[in-house]
């Protein structure tokens, strides 16, 4: 029997199936599946199936959603609104008072920075700097600041120093007085004592004072260089300071002011051989007049 012509229009059969390719699955094969899911849902899915399954996807952010579709309103927050706390510190300024606070601050940390620059240079080598600004680093430094390093000395001081003064007095009725000798470092000595953080002033303020004194002065208290009258006059600031500050004269004015100072040498350990006199030695500077003003710090 001949063959007969293929039909035109008929659909061709199906090529046999790669190997290793997923089965496709024909319409007529609709029927087996479950009841509920689409045949051809793992077909034709595409970028946007797995937002579309997903429960907590927005339905409005889907590019096949209804425009006309609003979410409904949500449960109401049972969540009471929080409180800022209230500003405190510079915050609580008005912008104005911050700007202040803020130049306030900038001016401080410039002092300091230009305070530990002065002082690195003064106790550092010599160089450049120094040699160049050297009358300027001295004239910040002195006498206030000035840095000693004798504690690191290989033979550091062996020797108790006191600074003891005098007054002399006028009184309301126009005579004069002469007070005995007030130990300023003995009371230094009872502040430093038991106090964890002693101040600087009750350390190093008489003992550099007076040694300012001694390394400008000659044994006969002449001035040597030109800071002798400076040192002079640092000293006997400090002394006259001291006297208003422990109510010494009682209000009355002060005319002439005498200074010492009694120097002892430390006993030497009980193992030592070493012998030293332990007696004291003292040396007694001429008495000064005391301009107006002094006792509130005002002399220079």
């Amino acid at each position: 029997m001949a063959e007969s012509s293929p039909v035109k229009g008929a659909v061709p059969a199906p090529r046999a199936e790669l190997r290793g390719s997923a089965p496709v699955r024909g319409t007529e094969a609709a029927g087996d599946q479950a009841p509920g899911l689409d045949a051809d849902a793992d077909v034709h899915a595409g970028p946007d199936a797995d937002t579309a399954r997903r429960p907590d996807a927005d339905p409005a952010s889907h590019p096949d959603a209804d425009p006309a579709y609003c979410p409904g309103p949500g449960p109401a927050s049972t969540t009471a609104p929080r409180h800022l706390p209230p500003r405190t510190g510079v915050a609580a300024l008005s912008p104005r008072y911050q700007v202040g606070a803020a130049l306030a601050l900038a001016v401080v940390a410039v002092a300091v920075c230009v305070h530990v620059g002065m002082v690195f240079l003064h106790v550092a080598p010599s160089n450049t700097v120094t040699k160049a600004h050297g009358k300027a680093i001295d004239d910040w430094i002195y006498p206030e600041f000035e840095q000693n390093w004798k504690l690191f000395a290989p033979n550091p001081l062996q020797q108790n120093i006191a600074v003891q003064v005098r007054a002399q007095i006028r009184g309301a009725d126009g005579g004069s007085r002469t007070t005995g000798w007030y130990d300023l470092s003995a009371q230094d000595g009872r502040e430093i004592d038991g106090n964890l953080v002693p101040s600087h002033t009750q350390q190093n303020e008489l003992r550099r004072a007076w040694d300012f004194f001694t390394a400008t002065h000659d044994g006969s208290a002449r001035p040597v260089g030109l800071r002798g009258a400076l040192a002079e006059t640092y000293l006997r600031r400090v002394v006259v300071m001291r006297l208003e500050r422990g109510a010494v004269h009682g209000g009355e004015a002060v005319e002439r002011v005498q200074v010492r100072s009694r120097t002892t040498n430390v006993p030497p350990p009980k193992w030592s051989t070493d012998k030293v006199s332990t007696s004291p030695v003292y040396r007694v500077l001429s008495w000064w007049s005391v301009p107006d003003g002094a006792t509130e710090g005002g002399t220079r």
